[in-house]
């Protein structure tokens, strides 16, 4: 049995800064996606989720602050995001730490299987969790360039221009929060949380777009982001007053010309599985299935 030592702690510290950093980066390059979610990590550092690290003890003992990372979680929101450095997976080091995390959360909590990789659904079951949740990631290459200006027909009265730092934050919150009041984690986004994606490397503010009406009024919105060369479909909202006109398919179409622009041809998104309307308009656009995130609720003991 793998012996494990499992400790709160701090990004605030800058070895777990650098660790965690480090575990993010290779499990992504290993695994094709990030172990933890955007939230997950915003959460870590203003406190209002958990880190939890597992590292094997060291004979003789080493400096405490000279360690290694076999693994991490991230506990908070009755949610648990949990994942095992590639070079320490198959020794059975997944189990024993998860075993202590679970020890340590809520009967009620929730795990994500980012990827839904076969090792989590074995662990998942010898738990006693079982799947409850499905977030499909699709992907797009080259989209065709002459869509855009067919999109706009019919939305005369609709202006698409950028987000403005400072000024529109209040209103897309409460356009987002109407648009996603039954999501468990984008309709519950704070000022704390625009505020800190806006100081993340990635944000461009010219790449948060938003629709309004005649009036001024907010209808919607499509939010971008590009990484490593890859963009990604953050959020795309419209308000439920305004439902029923396209503007879904007119912002999705003003998102990827935008991507075009920034001369980036593969184009990522995260959408329930159940959201029927949501998927065909995406397999419509050309996006087709690359990985599966899993979420699991404990049903037995």
């Amino acid at each position: 049995m793998p012996r494990l030592t499992l400790s709160v702690r701090s990004v605030e510290d800058a070895h777990t800064r650098s660790q965690l950093d480090h575990l993010v980066r290779t499990a992504t390059l290993i695994d094709g996606q990030p172990p933890f979610s955007d939230q997950a990590l915003i959460d870590v550092a203003s406190g209002a989720r958990t880190l939890i690290l597992a590292v094997e003890p060291q004979d003789p003992p080493v400096d405490a602050a000279d360690f290694a990372v076999v693994g991490a979680a991230v506990v908070g929101h009755g949610e648990l995001e949990f994942v095992i450095e590639p070079e320490w997976r198959g020794h059975g080091y997944g189990r024993a730490a998860l075993r202590g995390v679970l020890d340590n959360c809520p009967p009620g909590v929730r795990i994500w299987a980012h990827g839904d990789h076969p090792a989590s659904r074995v662990l998942a079951e010898e738990f006693g969790f079982s799947p409850v949740r499905t977030l499909l990631q699709l992907r797009l290459t080259k989209a065709p360039a002459n869509r855009a200006l067919a999109a706009t027909a019919g939305h005369a009265d609709v202006t698409i221009a950028p987000f403005q730092p400072g000024h529109d934050e209040a209103e897309w919150l409460e356009v987002n929060a109407l648009a996603f009041a039954s999501h468990p984690e984008q309709g519950r986004m704070t000022m704390g949380d625009v505020l800190a994606r806006e100081t993340e490397p990635w944000f461009d503010a010219d790449d948060f777009l938003l629709a309004r009406g005649r009036d001024g009024d907010l209808l919607g919105f499509i939010w971008l982001k590009i990484e490593d060369g890859l963009g990604e479909v953050y959020a795309v909202g419209v308000h439920p007053a305004a439902g029923g006109r396209g503007l879904g398919r007119l912002l999705m179409e003003a998102g990827l010309a935008r991507l075009r622009e920034r001369e980036v041809d593969s184009v990522s998104l995260y959408v329930e599985a159940d959201n029927v309307p949501a998927v065909s308009l995406y397999r419509s656009l050309g996006f087709t299935d690359h990985t599966v995130d899993v979420q699991y609720a404990r049903t037995a003991r």
